[in-house]
Order: structure tokens, then sequence, then C-alpha cells
């Protein structure tokens, strides 16, 4: 649980650690990314909403629907602003590389890599294979969650499902741009994620409370890349071992 408690408070670390010096220019291409999709996605979900809950809500069960509208407007809010997260993310991802390569230099004094245009090529399409790689990930978990949030009374557990893979999914997506950094693919953060796995879900479900809170998730992409960067610097100080490989991007 102690674990859990340090992996949160990374994440809300992230707000003082994208103010420092070096590094407030690497946070406006995210920002302004995420400012535009997460503006659409909240236009989108309440022009929708209604139809979607009068369409899926079976008239046998009205006389629950004191219970379920609530929990069937989280679930939608969870599903929309989760699929635009990823759109973001992708977009984004290059940058959020070079954001995390700042804030790392700040954490652990050690001046980040001047790259080369080849260089910078190499990282792009990196980071872009190891969005697409966490995109089919959550597709396969993200389909048996859809299906169960539209069996009737069983879907009661739904938002509570698609919070704890949010929690999972988002600890692996931001962690994945300080250890991509240094050389590490995907399943190597998976099992990175495992081995620091309640640290992790602290980290998630903080970074899902910013995404929850209206405005504040205009600003979550680059508070979450910072946070996961610091969970791993922190991670790898706390058992005394060097942050692995040796290719810090800036």
């Amino acid at each position: 649980m102690f674990s859990f408690i340090k992996g949160f408070t990374d994440c809300f670390s992230g707000f003082g650690l994208i103010l420092q010096s070096g590094v407030k220019r690497f946070v406006i291409i995210p920002l302004i990314i995420n400012i535009s999709l997460f503006a659409s996605a909240m236009y989108f979900f309440s022009n929708q909403i209604d139809t979607w809950i009068h369409h899926f809500l079976p008239g046998w069960l009205n006389w629950l629907e004191w219970l379920i509208m609530p929990l069937f407007y989280i679930t939608m809010l969870l599903i929309i602003f989760y699929t635009f997260t990823l759109i973001a993310n992708l977009i984004a991802s290059p940058f959020n590389s070079f954001l995390a390569s700042r804030v790392e230099a700040n954490l652990t004094g050690v001046k980040p890599v001047d790259l080369s245009t080849d260089k910078i090529i190499k990282l792009i399409g990196r980071t872009l294979a190891s969005e697409i790689r966490k995109i089919f990930y959550s597709i396969k978990w993200m389909i048996p969650l859809f299906i169960l949030s539209f069996i009737p009374v069983i879907n009661i557990i739904s938002p509570f499902a698609w919070g704890l893979f949010a929690a999972w999914f988002f600890a692996l997506e931001y962690s994945d741009y300080p250890l991509g950094n240094r050389g590490q693919l995907f399943d190597e953060v998976k099992q990175y994620n495992r081995e620091n796995r309640m640290r992790a879900l602290g980290l998630g479900t903080g970074i899902f409370v910013l995404t929850s809170i209206p405005f504040i998730n205009f600003i979550a992409m680059p508070v979450a890349v910072a946070a996961a960067t610091r969970m791993t610097v922190k991670t790898a100080q706390s058992r005394k071992q060097p942050l692995p490989g040796n290719t810090s991007h800036g």
C-alpha cells in the first residue's frame, strides 16, 4: 500500500517538474495537442451521451435507471477519454520522449545527449512504433471490457474494471517514454511495471484522476510524462541500480 501511495504522489510531483529550467519549452507541443483533443472529446461526449443512454438502456430495466444511469455515464466517459488519450499520445509521442529526457536530466544531473537528424528520425520511428504496439495491447483488453459494459446487470462492475485497466495502461503508457529513451522495448516496459506493480498502479491512478478533472486534463499529458520519469529514476535509485541503457535523448 505504501508503494501505491508513493506512485500516486509521483504523479502530482509532475506539476513542479514541468516548470523547471530547460523543461518548459518541451511541454508546449504536447500541451497544445492535449488541449485540442480533450476539448474535442468533451464536445463529442456532451453531444452523444443522451442518445447512447436511451439506445442501450433496455426498457425492462427502467426501474433500475437511478443506479444504471450514473454507472453508464461514467463508463462512457471513461471509454471516450481513454480513446482520445490513445490518439493524443500517438501524435505527441516523439515530443514526450524529448520531455522525458529533459526531466530525467534535471533529476539525475546527467546532461542529455544532443541528437543529430538521423537520431531524431530513429527516435520518432521508435516512439511511433511503440505507441502502435500499446494501441494493439489496449484493444486486446478493451474489447472484453466494452462487451461487459453493455451486458445488463453485470455491467454494474464495468466502471471499476475500466478504472483499473486505465490505471494500469496509463502506467505503461507514460513510463514507456523514459524507459524507451534508454533503449527498453515495450515488453521490457511491461516487465518493469509488473516488478513495481503497486507503485505503477498508484501512478496510473493519479494520472486517471488528472484526466478526469475538466481543464486539469488539458495539462495531464506532460505532467504524466514528467511524473513517470521521476518514478523510473526513483525506483532505480532506491535499489541503488544504474538506470538501464545509456541512450538519453534530448
